[in-house]
């Protein structure tokens, strides 16, 4: 029987490795509560460390991707618009 792999929420890994961060308790404490190697968490504890940043980046600018997000949804609010015209033209034609 294969034991398939757990996979966990970003909430989840943020929550323990905020734990990790306080060192309230050490590693192996919340290694033993959660079921997790200690070497997970402490690489969880360091990403999150290294990320930290980003979240105060976000507000400033719009990344190229957001633009280009925005961009697309522009088109297709007007290609929406333009086939809702059509259909109004042809329903008229019909009737």
């Amino acid at each position: 029987m294969k034991k398939s792999r757990r996979t966990f929420t970003a909430d989840f890994k943020a929550r323990v490795a905020i734990e990790a961060i306080k060192e309230i308790k050490t590693i192996s404490e919340p290694a033993q509560i959660y079921q997790l190697h200690p070497n997970l968490i402490t690489h969880w504890k360091k990403e999150f460390l290294a990320n930290a940043g980003k979240v105060f980046d976000a507000g400033k600018d719009d990344s190229s991707e957001v633009k280009k997000l925005k961009k697309e949804n522009e088109e297709l609010v007007h290609q929406i618009g333009q086939l809702s015209v059509d259909i109004n033209w042809l329903k008229k034609k019909v009737l």
